[in-house]
């Protein structure tokens, strides 16, 4: 029997991603492909069989240093052939000696103990309701410099991520909040439109009375909706802002590294961006 063939995805491939996502039950956004893509280009990977697609990766390089991994899907029929495993040593050669990060389903995670990751700390998915908050101070993010967005995000996320937040939160179906005092940006937060309801992440703050403001904030942009959010178990803060908003786990990840990683303010981190590119 033939063998795949694995080729770099271009942007029109990213839908295939998506889709392979959608049926997986993790609840993809509508317009995630561009900000996704805009990351890494050369690191998203196709396999295909015969001309016809069967699975995907990403392995998107952050920088010189670090890269994430994600979308690491086998269509179901064409799985236990050992097909994963040649994507996956295919396309973790573009990472090279980089520290590389993932959110590992539980069903996968003794697989990438092999492979050397560490268990970091858990990710749950929580899932609410979207409600009318009333009266805010928050103002929309694009009101904000960039500059001074790329900082405070760099801050808390570890690293820069220039060519993503643009394409984040300018992307259709999306709303995005910061709260600001004394001209000094405390936090902020973005939620978007996806398969089922809305996801918000990031939802980065200072304190729990912020980030809590911006969420509530942000479900006012999703009234009567399914919102999901997910939080790093880690930080005790954003767990009681969930378990006190009344939300109920979804699922849950393990985020593990195969080297020790960017060094990432957890504390602030109430909602983490996206299972797929950290």
């Amino acid at each position: 029997m033939a063998k795949p063939t694995i080729r770099r995805a271009s942007l029109e491939d990213i839908d295939f991603f998506l889709t392979l996502a959608k049926k997986e039950g993790w609840n993809p956004g509508l317009h995630d492909a561009l900000p996704f893509y805009s990351i890494d280009p050369s690191g998203f990977f196709v396999s295909e069989l015969d001309e016809k697609k069967i699975g995907c990766i990403s392995v998107v390089a952050y920088n010189d240093a670090f890269g994430f991994l994600g979308f690491y899907i086998i269509i179901p029929e064409y799985r236990g052939r050992g097909w994963g495993l040649q994507m996956w040593n295919h396309a973790m050669k573009h990472l090279g000696s980089r520290c590389v990060g993932l959110d590992g389903v539980i069903a996968q995670q003794e697989n990438y103990k092999k492979s050397h990751f560490q268990l970091y700390y858990r990710n749950i998915r929580f899932e609410g309701r979207g409600a009318c908050s009333g009266p805010t101070s928050l103002i929309d993010l694009r009101k904000i410099p960039f500059e001074t967005l790329l900082k405070y995000d760099s801050f808390i996320f570890g690293l820069a991520r220039h060519t993503f937040l643009p394409h984040w939160i300018e992307m259709p179906n999306a709303y995005s909040l910061a709260k600001v005092e004394n001209s000094q940006l405390k936090g902020y937060g973005v939620i978007r439109k996806c398969v089922d309801g809305y996801k918000i992440g990031p939802l980065f703050a200072d304190d729990l009375d912020t980030a809590q403001e911006i969420y509530a904030g942000l479900c006012d942009k999703a009234v009567n909706n399914p919102v999901f959010i997910d939080v790093p178990e880690v930080n005790p803060l954003a767990m009681k802002l969930v378990h006190e908003a009344g939300l109920k786990t979804v699922f849950e990840t393990a985020r593990m590294y195969n080297k020790p990683p960017p060094k990432q303010q957890l504390n602030n981190i109430f909602g983490g961006t996206t299972f797929e590119v950290g």
